[in-house]
């Protein structure tokens, strides 16, 4: 495999996975040497307008997206001629998989990959992302059993292509009715979706089959899903009430939070009673005779059409929104032709005229070609963004192509730049809390190190740039970590003259402190030996003590001629010779008259000088 990196730092290792949308791969992160998934969308949605500019608008915002069922996501970027996602790497199965190999699973381990998701769910609808995409092929399931939801961001960024290509279809057994016909979504929504998945993983089936993805948009409009004890008469009756609640074609009548749908679930799993009272299952996309232009009455429902789901509905106080199911159904029913969907858009089809395509324009210009094809400008919306320049618009709602009525508002989402973001202080901290604190405010980190000897160890020395800066969101902020003290290794310069030793100490980056001892081996002038030894790592700037030879130690003959023999021998005792004493008889003066070797001759220490002593006869 030709070697890839994305963003500078993220080398790839293998390539561990491939869909209709993308492929994904192992890599490395070289900045903080951790192994991560880096999603590549394939070139040719990147080369949609529409498609990017609602990949970065949702990859920024699901990269805030901070849980323990939710697959983080680190970084993002643009790469070439597509767009890359870097994610925390799972182990694990997908849902989709466990529910192929197992079948139905058991109600409370629904109920508690349910409740999970529901948490993910919970925290994106609060940053106001909806997923668009919740279908069992996303979402993990760890070894520990844990599970996390992943792809936030780029379901939505991929809505564009429903209603154009066959990419996207492939999820039309888990999209809300309002999904399937192009209307404006809410985490309602996501809700329904996660509905069919836990129908699906309670079952072993799915509620909606057909032969083509649009056939099963049609059934998501149109048909009452199957209860799910007809087809797992084991289910629990509190998780097949959770999953119908969910599954109501009317977004008001599912659960109004994802927090909401969690309690009840988490009450499955503690073998509680649920509080959902669930809607009847309505089929509101039937053909009528004719256009009704009144209100529907509903006749009673019989106990036995959801007889059994909430055993204990009777006894247990309703929540507000739910006491009463109405028994009168509002039904605006627009029938052309005698075809009951002739008004619905997305995956359905309309009537009516296509929606520009205006992201990637000026507000200016979008307005003009808004007026210009016999719609509206609808709700404006401002937020930051990273990466589109300030006053274009990233986003539209309906999405280019799609069939809306002339004089329909089209509502916009505009750039006003990316976030500014006050750098905060690194200095001081370690490298690893500089880190965090810049990741947690959105920048991404850039690390270089630098020996200190004043500095501790993994401790940052300087920044850029400095603190209180305000940057814009997502920049880089680059910080220098100190190594501590430089290191270097003693170079070996024993045997070198002291000249030359103490130039290659110094240039190694060492001080040299020397003395001087005699050496009977050593030639005067070069080194006997070092301490610390050649190969030693030391601090730079510390310092190498160097012996150097004086040569072999000699000792000077002194003058003895005319010393008495007591004053000579003491003499060339204190020169560390020995005196060797010879006795002639003459005038009987008793003293030296001779010497070898003559005075100031250099000898050995420890070598004999001869002398000759004028002794008296006897």
């Amino acid at each position: 495999m030709e070697e890839m990196v994305f963003g500078r730092r993220y080398r790839v290792t293998e390539k561990i996975g491939t869909g209709g949308m993308a492929e994904v791969y192992k890599a490395v992160d070289e900045v903080l040497g951790r192994t991560v998934a880096v999603k590549v969308m394939h070139p040719r949605y990147a080369a949609d307008a529409s498609y990017a500019a609602r990949f970065r608008q949702e990859a920024s915002a699901a990269a805030n997206l901070q849980s323990p069922y939710v697959v983080n996501i680190y970084d993002w970027g643009q790469e070439n001629d597509t767009y890359y996602i870097v994610m925390e790497l799972v182990r694990g199965t997908d849902l989709k998989s466990v529910i192929q190999n197992k079948g139905a699973l058991d109600s409370r381990r629904v109920a508690e990959i349910g409740a999970q998701v529901c948490s993910a769910l919970s925290i994106a609808h609060g940053y106001d992302v909806i997923h668009r995409d919740v279908k069992p092929h996303n979402i993990m399931v760890t070894p520990d059993g844990s599970a996390k939801v992943m792809d936030f961001g780029i379901a939505r960024a991929g809505n564009s292509t429903m209603t154009q290509t066959g990419s996207v279809l492939g999820t039309a057994h888990y999209v809300s009715p309002e999904q399937a016909q192009g209307r404006v979504l809410t985490p309602a929504s996501d809700l329904y979706s996660l509905g069919v998945v836990l129908f699906e993983a309670a079952t072993g089936k799915l509620p909606f089959d057909a032969d083509s993805p649009v056939a099963v948009a049609l059934k998501q409009v149109n048909e009452p899903a199957p209860l799910p004890r007809q087809i797992n008469p084991n289910i629990d009756p509190g998780l097949e009430a959770i999953i119908v609640t969910a599954m109501a074609k009317d977004p008001s009548a599912r659960y109004d939070t994802a927090e909401e749908m969690r309690r009840d679930l988490l009450r499955v799993v503690q073998g509680r009673d649920v509080t959902t009272t669930p809607a009847v299952p309505v089929e509101v996309g039937a053909a009528a005779a004719g256009p009704l232009q009144h209100t529907a009455v509903m006749p009673q429902v019989s106990g036995d059409s959801y007889e059994g789901a909430t055993p204990s509905a009777a006894r247990r106080p309703q929540p507000r929104r739910r006491a009463v199911w109405p028994w009168v159904l509002l039904a605006v029913l627009l029938v052309a032709g005698g075809l009951a969907l002739a008004a619905s858009n997305g995956l359905l089809g309309a009537q009516g005229v296509p929606v520009p395509g205006v992201v990637g324009l000026s507000r200016a210009d979008a307005q003009i070609a808004i007026t210009e094809a016999g719609f509206v400008v609808g709700e404006i919306q401002e937020i930051n963004d990273k990466t589109a320049p300030t006053g274009q618009v990233i986003d539209q709602s309906p999405v280019p192509n799609a069939t809306a009525e002339k004089g329909s508002a089209i509502d916009l989402t505009i750039s006003i730049g990316p976030k500014q973001v006050e750098v905060p202080k690194l200095v001081g901290l370690t490298r690893d809390e500089a880190q965090q604190a810049i990741t947690d405010l959105g920048f991404v980190p850039s690390v270089d190190y630098e020996s200190s000897d004043k500095v501790p160890v993994d401790e940052v020395i300087s920044q850029q740039p400095e603190a209180g800066t305000p940057v814009d969101e997502g920049s880089t902020v680059a910080f220098v970590v100190s190594r501590g003290p430089k290191v270097a290794e003693v170079p070996g310069v024993v045997g070198m003259k002291k000249s030359s030793a103490e130039k290659t100490l110094k240039k190694a980056g060492f001080k040299v402190s020397s003395s001087e001892q005699y050496d009977e081996t050593v030639a005067a002038g070069l080194v006997i030996s070092q301490n610390p030894n050649k190969g030693f790592e030391g601090t730079e700037g510390s310092t190498v003590s160097i012996v150097v030879s004086l040569g072999p130690k000699r000792s000077t003959v002194p003058k003895v001629i005319g010393k008495t023999e007591a004053e000579a021998r003491q003499l060339i005792e204190d020169a560390g010779l020995v005196a060797q004493v010879t006795y002639f008889l003459s005038d009987g003066t008793g003293k030296v008259v001779e010497q070898t070797p003559a005075k100031d001759t250099k000898v050995t220490p420890g070598s004999s000088v001869e002398i000759l002593i004028d002794a008296t006869a006897p």
